[in-house]
C-alpha cells in the first residue's frame, strides 16, 4: 500500500513539474487615458515590454525600468514580479505571454495591468513604483467543494488564523534576500488542510504591505455557510491566496531549484525528483516535530483567539469575524499614539465623540475616534462603520485602518487627512480663498467617483444617508475623501429604495422623501450632492429656517440666477478670478437636477459623473427645487442648523407597508 502511494506521489511531482504553463486570470485597461497609433508613447511602451521579457532572466523575479525620461508626456514606467515559489523558466514564460497579451488586450491604453497565477505585468503614464495601489483589483473564487466543510466554525477559524498570519508573514520577507513571500498552513477538518499565500511587490515599505494584505483579506468572503474552498485576491500590490491543496512549491523560500525542460534524461529527472521530494520531507519532518512539542502552547493560543473571536461575535456576528480580526488594534498601541488622549493630540469633537492625532510606532499617523461611552447612537454607529468601511476601498473614501473594543471602548483608526473637512475650508470667510475654482471643480468630481462607488461600483450597494461637507475630508493635495458611515445602509443589488421610522441626516442636505416620509434610496444621496455642489459654487451654507419652517433659499437663487445666465452672482467671490464660465453654468444645472423634488427625475450618480467628465454631454432642463419643508409641523427633535451633527427622530407620518431588506454586509 505504502508502495503504491509512493508511487502515485512520484507520478504527481513529475506530472506537475513538466505540464508547468502560466495561468491567464484577468487583464484591465485605464481607457479614459489612451495614446495615439503609431506615436512616440507607442514606442516606447514597445522598448518597455521588450525590456521586461529580456530581464525575466537568471534568477530574477522582480524588475522595474522606465522608457523616455522621468515625467514627459510619453514617459512609460512599467514593472513585472513573479511569484516567490515559481521556478525561474515559468517566471520567464509567464512574462514573455504577459508583455504579448497585454499589447493585444489593451492595443491603446496608456495605463493596464495583467495577472497570471505566476505573474503580474503593469505599466503607466505615471510612476508607480514605491507606491501602494490596491486599484484595479480580480478575485478568483473556487466554490466547489465538500459543502459540509464550508458549514463548519472549524474551516472558518483556521482560515481567519491563516489570513491573519499572512499580514505579517509578508511584510516580514520583504527585508530577506531569500524569501519574498509569505505561506501559512492550517488543519481545516481532520482530513482538509488549508494553504495560504501572500505577497506584496518588494518596492514597498513594510508599512504598505501590511496594509494592501489587510484589504485584500478583506475582500475575502469568510462569512459561514458562503465561504469558498479556495480564492485568491490580486491587487496591483499585492496577492493573497489560500487553497486546499498545497499550491505553492517550497514553503518560506524562494530559493528554488529551477525546473527543467524534459530532455529524456534519467539522471536530471532524478536530481530534479529528488530536489523536491528531499525538502518537502525536511518540511513534513519538521512539522511533526512542531505538533508534538509544541501542542500545549497552541492549545493556549487557540484558547485565547477563541476568547477573542467569542467578544468579536457578540459585537458583530459570526459572518465577519476574521475580517474584524485582521483589524483590531490593541488600546495600550493606541494609548501610546495618542499621548494617552491627551488635549493636545485632540483634533476635533463630533456628534459620537472626539477624534484624536496619533503616530502609530511605525510612524504611519493616524486619527483616532474615540466614541462616547453614554451615547446609544455611538454604538451603532460604531458597529455599522466597522462593517462598511472595512469591505469599501477607494480613494474618495476615507480609508479604515483598524478599530478596538478593549476596556469598554469603542475606537475607530483612520488614515490621518490632514486638511480636515471641506466645510472648515469651504465656510471660513479666510480659508475659503485657498480653494479656487480649479480645485474646487476637482473636488466636485472627486465626491462623485466616491458616491457612483458606493451606488454601483463596489461589491456592494451602499447608501451613505448623511453627505455633507463636513463628512467630506481633503487630504494633502485637496481631494476628497468622503468619511463618517455611521448612517449608511447596505441594500440589495436589485433593491430600488428602502424605508425607515427612524430618520438620520441633516437638515439641509436629505431629501423631501426621505425627511417627510421616511423612504431612502441611491436618489437620497444624489440629492444631498446636489446640495454640496451649489454650496461648492457659492461658498453659502443650505441651512434650515425655524421661523419660514424651510430650507434657506440657496436653492431657489442658484435656481434663480441659472435660469437668468447670473452666475457671477451666486458664485463665491473668491472664485471669480479662477473659475470657468462654462464649467460654473454646467455645475449649477447639474446641481440643480440632482435637488429636484422627484426622486425619478434625479440623476443617478453614474449620470453626474458622465456629465461632469464630457461636457458634450446634452443636459436636461432641471425643474425648480421644491421647498419641502415648508408648511411641515416642526418637531422638538429637530436639527440645530448650525451644528454639524446629525439628527435622527421618528417620522409622524405613516410610512407605506411595503418589503424591507436586512442591511447588514454578506
Amino acid at each position: 500500500m505504502i508502495a503504491f502511494v509512493v508511487f502515485f506521489f512520484f507520478i504527481f511531482i513529475f506530472s506537475t513539474t513538466q505540464s508547468a504553463a502560466s495561468v491567464f486570470n484577468d487583464f484591465n485597461c485605464t481607457t479614459n487615458i489612451t495614446f495615439t497609433p503609431n506615436g512616440t508613447f507607442q514606442s516606447n511602451l514597445a522598448t518597455l515590454l521588450s525590456s521586461l521579457s529580456s530581464n525575466a532572466t537568471g534568477g530574477i523575479r522582480f524588475y522595474n525600468t522606465t522608457v523616455g525620461g522621468r515625467g514627459g508626456a510619453n514617459t512609460v514606467y512599467g514593472l513585472f514580479v513573479c511569484r516567490g515559489d515559481v521556478p525561474y523558466p515559468l517566471c520567464s514564460e509567464c512574462v514573455n505571454f504577459a508583455t504579448q497579451r497585454i499589447s493585444s488586450s489593451c492595443p491603446s491604453a496608456k495605463e493596464a495591468i495583467i495577472w497570471y497565477n505566476e505573474c503580474l505585468l503593469r505599466y503607466s503614464s505615471r510612476s508607480i513604483f514605491s507606491s501602494m495601489e490596491e486599484w484595479p483589483r480580480y478575485q478568483v473564487k473556487i466554490p466547489l467543494g465538500d459543502p459540509g466543510l464550508l458549514r463548519t466554525r472549524r474551516f472558518y477559524d483556521t482560515l481567519g488564523s491563516i489570513l491573519n498570519d499572512l499580514i505579517d508573514g509578508a511584510a516580514q520577507a520583504l527585508g530577506k534576500s531569500d524569501s519574498k513571500f509569505g505561506v501559512q498552513q492550517g488543519d481545516a477538518s481532520g482530513n482538509t488542510t488549508l494553504y495560504g499565500l501572500a505577497q506584496c511587490t518588494p518596492d514597498l515599505a513594510t508599512g504598505d504591505c501590511k496594509r494592501c494584505v489587510r484589504d485584500a483579506i478583506a475582500e475575502i468572503t469568510t462569512s459561514c455557510c458562503s465561504g469558498s474552498i479556495g480564492q485568491s485576491v490580486m491587487f496591483p500590490s499585492c496577492i493573497i491566496r489560500y487553497e486546499t491543496y498545497p499550491f505553492y512549491q517550497h514553503a518560506g523560500t524562494s530559493t528554488l531549484t529551477p525546473v527543467a525542460a524534459a530532455n529524456g534524461k534519467s539522471n536530471k529527472l532524478r536530481t530534479q525528483i529528488i530536489a523536491i521530494i528531499v525538502p518537502s520531507i525536511i518540511v513534513l519532518v519538521a512539522i511533526l516535530v512542531f505538533c508534538f512539542y509544541m501542542a500545549p502552547r497552541r492549545n493556549s493560543n487557540s484558547k485565547k483567539k477563541s476568547q477573542k473571536a467569542t467578544d468579536l461575535s457578540e459585537n458583530f456576528g459570526v459572518e465577519i469575524i476574521t475580517t474584524m480580526d485582521s483589524l483590531q488594534i490593541d488600546i495600550a498601541t493606541i494609548k501610546v499614539a495618542t499621548d494617552n488622549f491627551s488635549e493636545k493630540s485632540r483634533i476635533g469633537k463630533g456628534g459620537f465623540g472626539e477624534v484624536y492625532k496619533g503616530v502609530l510606532p511605525n510612524g504611519q499617523e493616524i486619527a483616532v475616534k474615540r466614541l462616547s461611552r453614554t451615547s446609544s447612537q455611538g454604538v451603532e454607529e460604531f458597529k455599522n462603520e466597522v462593517l462598511l468601511i472595512a469591505k469599501l476601498q477607494h480613494r474618495n473614501l476615507v480609508r479604515l485602518l483598524g478599530f478596538c473594543l478593549e476596556d469598554d471602548e469603542k475606537i475607530l483608526i483612520y488614515e490621518y487627512v490632514p486638511n480636515k473637512s471641506l466645510n472648515h475650508f469651504l465656510f471660513d470667510p479666510l480659508k475659503q480663498r485657498e480653494l479656487t475654482w480649479p480645485e474646487r471643480f476637482k473636488i466636485i468630481k472627486g465626491i462623485a467617483r466616491g458616491i457612483l462607488y458606493l451606488h454601483e461600483d463596489s461589491r456592494l450597494k451602499v447608501i451613505h444617508r448623511d453627505l455633507k461637507p463636513s463628512n467630506v475630508l481633503l487630504d494633502s493635495n485637496l481631494s476628497p475623501k468622503i468619511s463618517d458611515f455611521g448612517m449608511a445602509r447596505l441594500i440589495t443589488l436589485d433593491q430600488v429604495e428602502g424605508s425607515t421610522n427612524r430618520i438620520v441626516g441633516t437638515y439641509g442636505y436629505i431629501s423631501p422623501e426621505y425627511a417627510m416620509h421616511g423612504y431612502f434610496s441611491i436618489k437620497s444621496d444624489v440629492f444631498s450632492f446636489g446640495v454640496m455642489m451649489l454650496e461648492i459654487i457659492s461658498g453659502r451654507k443650505n441651512s434650515y429656517s425655524y421661523e419660514s419652517c424651510r430650507i434657506d433659499d440657496l436653492l431657489s437663487n442658484a435656481w434663480r440666477k441659472w435660469r437668468d445666465e447670473s452666475i457671477e452672482e451666486l458664485m463665491d467671490p473668491a472664485v471669480r478670478e479662477s473659475y470657468s464660465q462654462q464649467e460654473v453654468f454646467r455645475c449649477i444645472q447639474i446641481g440643480l437636477l440632482c435637488v429636484q423634488e422627484n426622486p425619478d427625475d434625479r440623476p443617478t450618480m453614474g449620470n453626474v459623473a458622465s456629465y461632469l467628465s464630457n461636457i458634450t454631454v446634452e443636459l436636461p432642463y432641471p425643474l425648480e427645487p421644491a421647498f419641502f419643508m415648508q408648511g411641515r409641523r416642526r418637531r422638538n427633535h429637530m436639527h440645530d442648523p448650525n451644528s454639524d451633527h446629525s439628527t435622527n427622530y421618528s417620522v409622524s407620518s405613516t410610512i407605506n407597508e411595503m418589503s424591507i431588506s436586512k442591511f447588514f454586509p454578506r
